[in-house]
């Protein structure tokens, strides 16, 4: 109850510090858009008067809930096909007052990239769609992606001729490059090969003042923030080099489901030491809904070998042969995220870009570092059988992730991790959440005891405003690093303090802005 009164507590804050925020007029607003109208092609300038407007806006909404009436959309859209309209975007922004916000795929689990929490707020909204190019370079082993195209873009440029071709991000393919790649990108190689920002060689930036930068001219501490610091504080990444990596021609997968009667409860509580400590080819995640524990694998290798792995290290799962499944790492990909059934073509799930406006979603996430008791499963697994109850996806890190130190990337949660839980809920019809919402404010709340602690970790791309939000500052309208804090340093622990440096270096203005960006630790704000 303590932590749900503080939460609140912070919203009316953050609600209460919009009303403080010096507002660009109408006539910055017009002057915007006109200074954009005369730098950029009209065509890929979508102010809220054109036709087509909502069109592009909902192109990418991956959660109905940012689309209502009440929503704060921006005034206009620009949908650049070529550095220069996003070097013209943020000139014109900045010499008129406008904030921009950068779009890549949507999946934004609060929606910042195209919309405000705050009534007030007028800014524009850059649309990457249209860069979304991805380059492979097959002697190299390397790959340029633009920003805007999605994982599943990404996953069949690279492998669709090539079936020993692989990269290291997430599981479900509409997420956006350009969101994933700037939070870390986990996924179901990572225990292999590390995250998404391990993985990242070079990237192409537009800065505050305009300025079109790679990893030589940024430096290297502004390359380190924006691989893990979070989109949408340290400018607008364009594109990204990246390592692929290699993967045998054929891997296996299984999905195996247990229930309580089945003994979900002691097999549950034996794979939280199991999971981070198996070979690191070899990853077995879980998903907990209803009264199942259903455990998935992407195993790097032949079924024989995971048959032989399993059985000496997690015989209490009883997996056989006649639960594998031998396909291409690329067919692995376009499994489902939450049961691995596949969803028809590989192409149809991996290059699929159509928003989704049926159902309603909020997440949050949580690091576990030690194991959870058997008995403290019995009663999480009762919150399950709750109105409104949805479910948790728990992913095990271990392997490569424990070799790489936590300041190694903004992405601190390495050595010791047993595993991320990511909560979710889903509802349909807008204003039928209520029941699911408080079901997961209220186990979220209950798990607090066997989960990380001081601070209670979470992860940036399972973005969470519940935990915290920035307030304004009247004089010099900049948000404070003390501010930043409540949620800085539970998704980046203490890398806050060094990306909150780096932005102070690359953005003092604060230029590049929303609820959960970084803000600048300006000198005697600290």
């Amino acid at each position: 109850m303590a932590m749900l009164k503080a939460s609140a507590l912070a919203f009316l804050v953050s609600c209460f510090s919009c009303y403080l925020i010096s507002v660009p007029s109408l006539g910055s607003s017009d002057e915007f858009l006109q200074c954009l109208r005369e730098k950029i092609p009209s065509e890929l300038v979508y102010a809220q008067s054109s036709s087509n407007f909502t069109d592009v806006l909902v192109s990418s909404i991956k959660n109905p809930k940012f689309f209502t009436n009440a929503t704060v959309r921006p005034v206009c859209i620009v949908t650049p096909s070529d550095a220069s309209h996003v070097q013209a975007a943020v000139l014109c922004g900045r010499k008129l007052g406008v904030r921009l916000r950068v779009r890549s795929g949507g999946h934004d689990y609060e929606g910042l990239s195209y919309r405000s929490a705050c009534p007030y707020e007028v800014f524009g909204v850059v649309d990457l769609a249209k860069l979304r190019a991805v380059s492979v370079n097959q002697s190299e082993s390397t790959a340029w992606v633009g920003s805007g195209a999605t994982i599943g873009e990404l996953y069949y440029a690279i492998a669709k001729n090539n079936s020993e071709v692989a990269f290291p991000a997430g599981e479900c393919p509409t997420i956006g490059v350009g969101g994933h790649f700037s939070g870390g990108g986990v996924g179901m190689i990572m225990r292999k090969h590390g995250l998404s920002i391990d993985n990242v060689v070079d990237a192409k930036l537009v800065n505050a003042n305009g300025e079109l930068l790679d990893r030589a001219s940024m430096g290297e501490d502004l390359f380190w923030a924006i691989r893990g610091g979070g989109g949408g504080s340290f400018g607008i990444v364009l594109s990204w080099k990246v390592q692929l990596v290699q993967v045998p021609p054929m891997v296996t997968v299984f999905s195996i489901g247990k229930t309580l009667d089945q003994g979900a409860i002691d097999i549950l509580t034996k794979w939280q030491d199991v999971g981070p400590s198996l070979p690191s080819d070899l990853n077995l995640k879980v998903k907990v809904q209803g009264h199942e524990a259903l455990f998935m694998a992407l195993y790097l290798g032949t079924c024989s070998s995971l048959v032989s792995t399993m059985g000496e290290q997690f015989p209490e799962l009883n997996m056989t042969s006649a639960d594998c499944r031998s396909i291409t790492w690329l067919e692995s990909a376009a499994l489902s995220f939450t049961d691995m059934s596949s969803t028809g073509t590989v192409e149809d799930a991996l290059l699929s870009r159509a928003p989704s406006m049926s159902i309603f979603t909020k997440g949050k996430s949580d690091y576990v570092r030690r194991a959870i008791s058997k008995d403290a499963w019995k009663s999480i697994f009762s919150w399950f059988a709750m109105n409104g109850s949805g479910l948790i996806m728990l992913e095990p890190h271990g392997g490569f992730m424990d070799t790489v130190p936590a300041a190694a990337t903004p992405y601190p949660h390495r050595n010791g991790v047993l595993y991320i839980i990511q909560y979710i809920v889903f509802w349909q019809g807008d204003g039928g959440g209520t029941a699911a919402t408080t079901w997961l404010a209220k186990f979220y709340d209950f798990m607090r005891h066997h989960v990380s602690k001081k601070p209670r970790q979470a992860y940036v791309n399972f973005r969470d405003l519940d935990i915290g939000q920035n307030p304004a500052v009247v004089d010099g309208n900049v948000s404070t690093f003390e501010s930043g804090k409540a949620w800085g340093e539970r998704y980046f622990m203490a890398n806050y303090q060094r990306l909150a440096s780096v932005k102070a270096a690359v953005d003092p203005a604060d230029y590049f802005r929303n609820e959960q960006s970084v803000p600048p630790l300006l000198h005697g704000s600290k």
